[in-house]
């Protein structure tokens, strides 16, 4: 498999500040990857680098072999923001043919617009278009130059259920003809159904890659969840087989290796117990888990 994104020890800093912390990353052609972690994991960070956006502090970073402005200026790269500016006044069919005409091998612009769901908004002007609107524009743009690395930083902000769903039915069709696609989402479920590699940040570290399952399965065990009015995690702890507690109000999930042990204790223990039921491990678990995010 070709290399399409390649980061060798790769840091930023910004003063005292650690922003990323010696990433290694390769990416393959075809590969669709989620690099996933909480707020000030360094994803965005990552990203930009990868983009040619920011400069690392140290390391080294490469795009189908160039760097990453020589990838971008090919054409090579598609890019969706969080955030990314727009020109409000003008139409959304202008802004994507003007888009297009930047890059040497542009999509046609009805077919992008068609793609992104926007073509019955051509002769609509951007500002006047809705927070969901918007993000399907900026989805055509990213589809313009027919790109074959696709970069998306929290693609589906602010999109309906049916836009999301469009979204990435677009994205596996890019996939299927081999383009790459790495993606930053905080939606989890869109991680675990369309991504082949996760990619984990905690603290400006990459600490976990890999597929889905194997993420899944480094922290096993299986969850119990229920609901308890006065929950507290060091009485919760001490029961047979626990790993790991987290509480949000009433709801509890306990991360047990042995839950026919601690099923038994739970009930002896709390008489007012309510709602139980248990679960094999899901990503939401594991990366809670693995980046420090549980009780």
């Amino acid at each position: 498999m070709r290399t399409a994104v390649e980061l060798k020890a790769v840091s930023k800093r910004y003063g005292n500040t650690v922003a990323l912390d010696g990433a290694d990353l390769t990416v393959g052609e075809g590969e669709t990857v989620a690099v996933l972690g909480p707020n000030g994991a360094g994803k965005t960070t990552m990203l930009s680098i990868a983009l040619g956006l920011l400069g690392p502090s140290s390391g080294t970073a490469r795009v189908f072999g160039r760097t990453p402005l020589e990838a971008l200026h090919a054409g090579e790269v598609g890019v969706l923001l969080q955030d990314s500016g727009l020109l409000e006044d003008v139409r959304v069919e202008e802004l994507v043919a003007g888009i297009a005409g930047m890059y040497p091998r542009p999509h046609p612009v009805e077919a992008v617009m068609r793609a992104a769901g926007v073509a019955e908004l051509a002769t609509r002007r951007v500002g006047r278009l809705s927070g969901g609107q918007r993000q399907r524009v900026r989805f055509a743009l990213a589809l313009a130059g027919d790109p074959k690395l696709l970069v998306l930083d929290e693609p589906t902000v602010g999109l309906d259920v049916e836009s999301r769903r469009a979204l990435w039915q677009e994205v596996r069709a890019r996939t299927a003809e081999g383009r790459t696609v790495v993606f930053a989402t905080h939606y989890l479920t869109e991680a675990d159904d369309y991504a082949d590699r996760v990619v984990l940040l905690a603290g400006g570290k990459i600490v976990a890659d890999g597929p889905v399952n194997t993420i899944k399965s480094l922290v096993g065990g299986t969850e119990v969840r229920f609901v308890l009015d006065r929950a507290d995690v060091n009485g919760l702890g001490t029961l047979p087989g626990v790993r790991q507690v987290r509480i949000e109000g009433r709801a509890v999930a306990l991360r047990t290796g042995d839950s026919d042990a601690t099923l038994r204790a739970l009930f002896a223990t709390f008489d007012d117990v309510r709602e139980v039921r248990t679960m094999s491990t899901d990503l939401e678990s594991a990366v809670l888990s693995l980046t420090g995010g549980g009780g």
